[in-house]
């Protein structure tokens, strides 16, 4: 923490910052958090049902493909296989072993064998095919690197296709910046959650259509976009189907 001059008074205010951990150290992290998941939703106040909810604003259809970034121990993976259904096809790829032992586990109860777990760094992966819905669930502000992320993962979406990005935030006002030095503590000692990143103003820079909803008093939210054709490319398309 340094201190700015307050351009009014002169006052000396505080200046937050975050030093980003690499990424060995978030793998440690998570594969330790692991089997407690559950218990940080609880103490971190998870609304009951947003991720049911963040799935939702996914809009898929039987049949659909789906990428779950950061898809840790595979707690959104029952409301997307209800969605897309055994015809579908889930891509789970997350950093940690740790989180997708897990995660395999729970897909081997359930006999879920359309959805298909790698292990490896979000910003170099690339799906079989383009998929229909990209799915950021708790886990944007935890990757240093999460604006590659965020670009490698729009490239993966089909014309028309849906991303969500579900995660908690500061509320707005006074409240958030009376918050914020805990915060940052918290999630430095914890799950690694940059406090200061804006990951809905990131995702509406490059959307073509964008919506946000704020849940909790404003200290959860769920922001949607979608990829568009453009006008050029559509009338490509159109003088293509043409000829």
């Amino acid at each position: 923490m340094a201190d700015n001059k307050d351009r009014a008074g002169g006052r000396a205010v505080p200046s937050y910052q975050w030093v980003d951990c690499d990424l060995t150290t978030v793998v440690r992290r998570y594969d330790r958090l692991a089997k407690h998941i559950k218990l940080f939703e609880w103490l971190l106040f998870l609304p009951r049902g947003l991720r049911e909810r963040s799935v939702v604003a996914l809009n898929l259809h039987p049949g659909d493909r789906v990428l779950c970034i950061g898809c840790g121990t595979g707690r959104n993976f029952s409301f997307l296989r209800d969605a897309v259904g055994s015809t579908g096809r889930i891509y789970g790829i997350d950093i940690s072993p740790g989180m997708l032992a897990r995660a395999r586990a729970q897909c081997a109860a359930n006999n879920w064998d359309n959805i298909e777990l790698i292990e490896c760094d979000a910003a170099g992966y690339v799906a079989p095919a383009p998929v229909d819905a990209v799915l950021f669930s708790l886990s944007y502000t935890t990757m240093p690197h999460h604006q590659s992320v965020l670009r490698n993962a729009w490239n993966q979406l089909r014309l028309g296709g849906r991303m969500v990005i579900m995660d908690a935030k500061l509320p707005a006002g006074f409240g958030g910046r009376l918050l914020l030095p805990f915060s940052l503590w918290l999630m430095k000692h914890t799950m690694l959650g940059n406090p200061l990143v804006r990951p809905w103003e990131e995702l509406a820079e490059i959307a073509d259509e964008f919506a946000m909803s704020e849940y909790l008093l404003g200290s959860y939210y769920i922001c949607r976009a979608t990829k568009r054709r453009t006008a050029i490319g559509a009338a490509i398309e159109h003088r293509i189907a043409a000829e």
